[in-house]
């Protein structure tokens, strides 16, 4: 049977969805207007006021923000509650330049876990489950986040953080874990530390696992539930919004249910900015309706899928998001070819090899190369050259037909590439554009 955190707004009809989006963002604008001259300035550019927007069929009026606004405004230019009204800051991890810092009011927060809440309860736990918060706190918005989902679920809760693997599967197993919340990356890991250790699916207590903050494939997300015996949950967030808790994946596991009464969602051509109609792909944008301290509105996410209303089994009336393919700045444009890490990742998890691998881009002689660096499973670990150039061959091949352009694969030994605790560096770019 699905379980809700909040079943009168996670099954609301469309209709109230929407009344509540209405209200919500003619509220927000006024809010933003009033105290955020650094936004009013760019509506005031576009000849805009709030009362030009009456409900959410005018929200396409609204400028964008991106995240050249988020440094320019770095960092108190888009706080739009007194200091003394906020508890936290969060921040992004790994952009370039100055980092964004996101605020946060007790209100703000407590929404937050509400959100996460729902995406614990959407992968079946309740206050009889345990929790096991694998992603890292401070900064970074996975650990606290979940955490205090986790908490206004009911779970008992072990705020592990990352690292330290052998302690963290210490735990799983002395205090029979049943929920599993990290990095798919990080996923991927325990289960391999684990079998390593003797442990076969059926002696892991986990049943779930939610795992985001990266992207990730249909084939890893198989490959983590066969080595944990568990089913995996994606979830999606950013800093900028809140962090996880976004959107979620339920039961269905077909896409990810994104929170309407707080978030508005739209796929835009990243190109022309034109509002696309639904099931089109492009880049997600977002508008937070109910953020008090960072209200971000119309923020461009540069995360490429599309949006959905089609009935979902599990009883859920929110607008579900596809799974992101890739993002419009992190995209590798090689020999022209757009090509994303995941389409890489498909390839390699198809023929056998675990998500362990390294991409790296040169340009020689103003032609780009492609390099990808796959580890051998213990299983085909050989020293027989022959063997291995005929597996090198056929990976190869499998990503000439995937991508569309020859990529040189190297197998490497066995965990000769880093581990991540956090995010994955999948992707090394050596050119210099």
């Amino acid at each position: 049977m699905e379980k809700y955190y909040q079943e009168s707004i996670e099954c609301a009809s469309r209709e109230e969805i929407k009344a509540i989006q209405d209200e919500r963002l003619v509220k927000q604008i006024r809010h933003v207007w009033d105290n955020v001259p650094y936004y009013r300035k760019k509506m005031e550019e576009k000849g805009l006021t709030p009362e030009d927007i009456r409900s959410t069929d005018d929200l396409h009026k609204l400028p964008f923000l991106s995240k050249k606004d988020l440094r320019d405004a770095y960092p108190y230019g888009l706080l739009a509650e007194p200091l003394e009204n906020c508890v936290r800051i969060q921040s992004t991890s790994g952009t370039t330049g100055k980092r964004v810092v996101a605020f946060y009011t007790q209100h703000d927060i407590d929404l937050w876990e509400e959100c996460c809440a729902r995406a614990i309860m959407a992968a079946g736990g309740t206050n009889e489950d345990v929790c096991q918060i694998s992603y890292g706190y401070g900064l970074f918005t996975g650990g606290p986040g979940l955490n205090g989902g986790s908490h206004k679920v009911g779970c008992l809760t072990i705020p592990t953080s990352s690292g330290n693997t052998d302690r963290q599967i210490m735990f799983i197993m002395d205090l029979n874990a049943t929920i599993l919340c990290c990095t798919p990356s990080y996923a991927a890991y325990l289960g391999e530390r684990m079998k390593e250790m003797g442990y076969g699916p059926d002696d892991i207590p986990l049943k779930a696992g939610i795992f985001g903050a990266e992207a990730w494939s249909e084939e890893m997300r198989q490959d983590i539930q066969k080595t944990m015996g568990i089913k995996a949950y994606d979830i999606y967030g950013l800093t900028e919004l809140s962090g996880p808790g976004v959107s979620f994946e339920c039961s269905a596991q077909d896409g990810m249910h994104i929170n309407e009464d707080h978030f508005i969602a739209e796929i835009i051509d990243p190109d022309t900015e034109e509002v696309l109609p639904e099931g089109k792909e492009g880049e997600l944008v977002f508008t937070a309706i109910d953020k008090e301290a960072f209200p971000m509105i119309r923020y461009r996410t540069r995360d490429i899928c599309s949006l959905t209303r089609e009935k979902c089994s599990c009883g859920r009336t929110h607008v579900r998001m596809t799974k992101p393919k890739g993002r419009t700045d992190d995209m590798l444009i090689i020999r022209g070819v757009n090509v994303f890490p995941s389409q890489i990742e498909t390839v390699l998890l198809n023929q056998g090899y675990a998500a362990n691998y390294q991409i790296v881009v040169d340009r020689v002689n103003n032609t780009d190369s492609l390099d990808v660096q796959v580890e051998m499973t213990p299983e085909m670990f050989t020293d027989n050259i022959g063997e291995i150039e005929d597996r090198q061959r056929a990976l190869s091949d499998g990503l000439k037909s995937m991508l569309g352009i020859k990529a040189k694969v190297s197998l490497v030994a066995p965990k000769s590439i880093a581990r991540s605790e956090g995010k994955a560096v999948r992707v090394i770019d050596k050119r210099k554009i």
